[in-house]
């Protein structure tokens, strides 16, 4: 791969609603940039995990190098990162903005502007890159290219004919869009004489060679044999290779400022590599790390547990393991009494729960049981004392808790007017506090909305399309504490807690929250040889109760008249045993009695 002057090179991603075609135009980039050959690569060539290509949507950031001949002749290096337009995945779009001077924002032209297309857009020019607006699928029956051209003009501000048209699956329009990307976006603004910093945004594992950071160096340059320090660890490591990022990797002997490529240190440690963290010259070392990078903050939490107990090894390796790609999964130990040892994971979302689990399941081989979903929560005890709770088992007794806070969102849904009514009624159901409806179009609405968190992890998102008939979208952000009166709700089996079970739900739903939550065991736990109490309890109130009744035989069956105290007899001794079983009998919970929690409504 030929190298350029720094003048010559261009860092941009793509940034999209989920579905647009950002992973289709990658395609074709790299198609017309010879990186591939026309119809020789699988669609979605960057969508390297078989979730991604299954799902049709791009789960983790990704970076290749492509190398453009414009037709005056002049040789220019494109580093594009495609970004992940699923709004639990919205930490991956920060990391591929802070690492570029430009972004395409890539607009469906049958579907319009959505809410992660508006969400993407504040986020590009807030970190201050130049925006080339690009309308694709122009070539479907359902496109209103002038509709939704009108949307981005009153989104960006721009002029009608700066928008260019594409269809990513055809090719129409793409090569005019590589040149554009020339005199459009920015070369990046560089000092070779400055130390080094290198921005890592993302992360991979090599069995035999360790961690491999990706990153773009911002000034300075980066060489093998050098000595370099992660600011955040301050550890020192003597780097092996640098190289850039093609469909495989090209070692090169140097990475110098406006580049971007990967190192690979010696760090054999996944969490000495952490995403965001500034790569730094050990012998001239930066007096402040790169400004600007947010760390990711889970906002919904679930315990992990391996329904084999002898594959606990297995399930810390694999989380180990996808902590080094994935910046935003948390996770630590827990022990819980009904399902031995596991781990309290946070994530972004149920979407990004659903994810980690189902890799987790499929790279390690692995049988995994999740418990209810939660968020955290920041509770005011009586003494003054201030702590966060993300499991409902560390909720203080009710006697010493001064005030309970849950985290808010502000969330904007976008919809046609059609459905407003509806949504406003699930919205106002969930708690929601309405601010305002702004109108992009005739035919596209925004409801902005104050959501507690929790009352959108669990289903929200699946109704919100179901009435809407697929047409809406949802986008959220973190948007402080809100003081709410909450209760924890346990279920009990046979009188015993069963803390995986356990939840905290707004006084006002409890009873009915426990009451769906009880019938739903009571159809997914099988019968045993005793009778199955199911009790919803807050605090020592029961709230709601039901019943799995015993299987039993039939021991009079073979008494054929006879003294009626014969048949007493033996239905006695039969009572007894079934309270004996009753004491010593364990209750198996199956996988579906989690999932129906998730599914009461």
């Amino acid at each position: 791969m030929a190298r350029v002057p720094p003048e010559n090179i261009r860092n941009y991603c793509i940034i999209a609603h989920i579905d647009h075609g950002k992973s289709t135009l990658a395609d074709r980039m790299l198609e017309l940039t010879g990186v591939i050959v026309g119809g020789a690569g699988m669609p979605q060539i960057l969508d390297d995990m078989d979730l991604e290509r299954e799902r049709g949507i791009t789960i983790k950031a990704h970076a290749i190098t492509m190398d453009y001949l414009n037709h005056d002749g002049g040789r220019y290096v494109y580093n594009l990162i495609d970004t992940p337009g699923h709004v639990d995945f919205g930490y991956e779009v920060s990391r591929a903005l802070a690492a570029c001077e430009g972004a395409i924002l890539l607009v469906d032209a049958s579907q319009g502007v959505e809410a992660q297309t508006i969400a993407n857009l504040y986020q590009a020019i807030e970190a201050g890159l130049t925006i080339l607006p690009v309308m694709n699928k122009i070539d479907l029956p359902s496109a209103q290219p002038e509709s939704v051209k009108q949307q981005i003009v009153d989104l960006i501000g721009c002029d009608p004919d700066d928008i260019m048209s594409v269809s990513a699956k055809a090719g129409t329009g793409v090569a005019e869009l590589l040149a554009a990307i020339v005199t459009q976006i920015p070369a990046p603004k560089i000092d070779i004489e400055l130390p080094l910093q290198a921005l890592i945004f993302d992360s991979q594992f090599d069995n035999y060679r360790g961690a491999i950071p990706y990153v773009r160096v911002i000034s300075g340059e980066m060489k093998a044999g050098m000595t370099v320090v992660f600011h955040s660890t301050g550890r020192k490591y003597l780097v092996d290779e640098v190289g850039l990022l093609s469909m495989k990797k090209l070692p090169v002997d140097v990475l110098t400022a406006g580049e971007v490529g990967y190192l690979i240190p010696n760090c054999k440690e996944v969490s000495e590599t952490r995403v965001g963290d500034t790569i730094g010259d050990a012998l001239r070392p930066m007096p402040n790390p790169l400004p600007g990078y947010r760390e990711p903050k889970p906002m919904v939490f679930s315990g992990l547990f391996p329904a084999d107990a002898d594959d606990y090894e297995q399930l810390k390796d694999g989380l180990g393991r996808l902590k080094l790609n994935d910046a935003s999964l948390w996770s630590e130990p827990e022990t819980s009494t009904a399902l031995g040892f596991g781990f309290r994971c946070g994530f972004l979302g149920l979407l990004h729960l659903e994810i980690v689990q189902e890799r987790l399941e499929r790279e390690y081989n692995l049988n995994l049981v999740c418990t209810v979903p939660n968020v955290e929560y920041r509770v005011t005890q009586t003494d003054g004392k201030v702590i966060l709770v993300d499991n409902p088992a560390q909720l203080p007794h009710q006697t010493v808790i001064e005030s309970v806070e849950e985290p808010v969102v502000a969330a904007q849904v976008v919809t046609p007017p059609e459905y407003i009514g509806a949504i406003m009624q699930l919205t106002t159901e969930r708690r929601g506090t309405y601010i305002n409806t702004e109108y992009l179009d005739p035919k596209r609405a925004v409801l902005h909305y104050r959501l507690p968190l929790a009352e959108i992890i669990y289903d929200y998102y699946d109704k919100l399309k179901s009435l809407s008939k697929g047409y809406a979208s949802l986008d959220y952000e973190y948007d402080g504490w809100e003081v709410t009166k909450l209760a924890k709700l346990d279920i009990l089996l046979n009188g015993d807690i069963v803390d995986a079970l356990s939840v905290i739900v707004t006084e006002d739903k409890a009873y009915a929250w426990g009451r769906r939550v009880v019938d739903k065991l009571a159809e997914v736990i099988p019968r045993q040889m005793f009778e199955v109490a199911i009790q919803a309890a807050i605090g020592g109130r029961i709230i709601a109760r039901a019943s799995v009744r015993q299987m039993r035989k039939n021991v009079i069956a073979k008494c054929y008249g006879g003294d009626i105290s014969r048949k007493r007899k033996l239905l006695e001794k039969q009572k007894e045993g079934k309270k004996r079983m009753k004491r010593i009998g364990q209750v198996d919970l199956p996988q579906e009695a989690f999932l129906a929690i998730l599914k009461t409504d």
